[in-house]
Parts: structure tokens; sequence; C-alpha cells
């Protein structure tokens, strides 16, 4: 089989992925995060509707209402309507919208619970989450290093790092609410784009072992073309059961089945252009990954 060249375009995806970053910084620095109500603190309104829920409706009387910034989803049945009110609204006030409601419509509304976060533990929660994604990458390097070399955790990292800078990015980009489910699917990039990371890095120091008279480069270009079969099956099953749940899920989880889309995605890319490419520029050779055989072993049992 004929090696794809993928390192000879190396320095156009260089050129892509820094720019990607860029702007991704840049909006993050201008345009910050969407925060949803579980970083932000505010209340969270569950109703049950005895027919058939018009959110569309809902959130035009909320409006003439006066209930700036409430947001409103539906979860479970379509009888089922979550509300989410920003902070400077209190349980009272929640309760008192919901009477409105019911004073509006013929619709019998039963109120299922609320809940109040306020904006300290919701900064707590911001907290947290960055401590926990940085925890992550740092018991990522600290096992990649481990189980392959220094230099493969680097790019393990930087192609982490990446995939996770750039999903931010797009969430800042578009606006779209940044809550605790788009934090979990985060995690669950850095897991996946991992996963993907090892597959090739496992492939490149084999083959690094193998192939005796090829440069890293060429040896690379043979490790992703072997890999590239097994890498686009899984991602594409994933990112069609990704687009199902973003188009049918609902609006619960439609943040969720966004940033495992985009994280997958790019994640794949980087996996093949990012990691590879820090390999390379770190000079990674055959030396790197050769097994250092015990002093005698040679000569060990050969006698007769």
């Amino acid at each position: 089989m004929n090696a794809i060249p993928f390192m000879k375009w190396r320095w156009l995806a260089v050129a892509l992925s820094a720019t990607a970053m860029l702007a991704a910084i840049a909006s993050l620095s201008l345009r910050q995060l969407h925060w949803g109500l579980d970083f932000t603190g505010g209340t969270l309104i569950e109703v049950e509707y005895s027919d058939s829920a018009d959110l569309i409706a809902i959130r035009s009387f909320l409006d003439q209402e006066g209930y700036q910034g409430a947001v409103v989803v539906s979860f479970g049945t379509d009888r089922d309507v979550l509300v989410r009110l920003p902070d400077s609204y209190s349980d009272d006030q929640g309760a008192l919208m919901v009477d409105r409601l019911r004073a509006a419509t013929d619709t019998s509304i039963e109120l299922r619970r609320i809940e109040f976060v306020g904006p300290q533990v919701g900064a707590e929660l911001r907290d947290d989450g960055g401590i926990a994604m940085l925890t992550a990458l740092g018991l990522v390097m600290l096992y990649v290093a481990f189980r392959f070399q220094i230099k493969f955790a680097l790019g393990a990292v930087i192609a982490l790092a990446h995939d996770v800078l750039f999903t931010l990015g797009f969430f800042s980009l578009t606006g779209l609410e940044f809550d605790l489910t788009v934090l979990a699917a985060l995690l669950a990039v850095v897991g996946y784009s991992l996963n993907d990371t090892i597959v090739v890095s496992d492939r490149i120091r084999e083959n690094l072992r193998k192939v005796r008279r090829s440069s890293p480069s060429e040896v690379i270009d043979i490790s992703l073309t072997e890999t590239l079969g097994r890498t686009l099956v899984t991602s594409l099953t994933t990112l069609l059961v990704l687009a199902a749940l973003a188009l049918f899920g609902g609006e619960m989880i439609f943040g969720f089945a966004v940033a495992l889309l985009v994280g997958v995605a790019v994640g794949t890319y980087s996996s093949m252009y990012v990691a590879a490419t820090t390999l390379l520029q770190l000079g990674v050779n055959k030396e790197d990954v050769m097994v250092p055989e015990k002093e005698g072993a040679d000569q060990e049992g050969l006698l007769p």
C-alpha cells in the first residue's frame, strides 16, 4: 500500500490550526462564553402541562411579562417544560411566573420543582470545571509519557489542548450557552481524542522500530495511512450518532451534542496532524523508541 504524504501538507495544517487558535483566543478574550445558569446562578423552574406545551407561545408570553433572559426548553415529553431565569429572579418570583402562566392559559400547569442556584455556587462550579480540565490534561501527559515517551506525551497534550481551545472558541463565536453538560462534553472530547492519538502513536512507535530505511517523516506517513481506515470509520459513525442527537434530541442536550460534534471532528484532525507534526518537530527518531537490551543478554543462554 502506498503511503499518503500527510506530512507534505503539515505546514498548511499548522497555518490553519494557528489561525483557528488565534481566533478562539481573541473571541474568548473579547466575547467570552455565554455562561449557562449552572455557572451564573439563577432560578430553575420545572412545570408539567396537561397537554402539549407551545414553547414559542411561552417564550413570547414571558417576554411580554418582562422576564428578560428567560430560557424555555422542553425535556422528557412534549408536556414537560423547563424555564431558566437569571440570578436577578428569586424563588418567589419564579412561583409568581408560574401563576401568570396558569392565568394566561386554560391548560392545567403543575409546578414540579423550583431550585435556586446562587452566583457563588456558579462561580465555584466554573472554577472546579477548569481545575478538572487542567487535571485531566496533566494526567494524560503523565500516562502517555509513561506508556510511550515524553515526546509522544507533549504531542498528545498539545493536540488535546488544541481540541479543547477550538471547541471553546466555537462556543464563544456562536454564542451558544455553555453549561455543565457542555463541560462534560469537553471532558469526553479529551477522552475520545486521547484514544485516537494513542492509536496513532502506537502505530508510529511500532513502525519506527520495524521500518529501518525510512525517515521519521515517511514512517509517520506510513503509520497515518495504516490507521486512516480505522480513524475514519470510528469518527464517521460517532459523528452520525451525534448529529442525530443534535437534530432530534431536544434542546436539553443540544449543547452537549454540538460540543461533541465539534470536538470529535477536530479531534480526528488533531490526532493526524497536530500530534504527528509535533512529534516531527521535536525530532522523534528510532532511538527514542528502541527497547534497551540488558547487558550480556545477547550471550546469555547461547553457550551449549
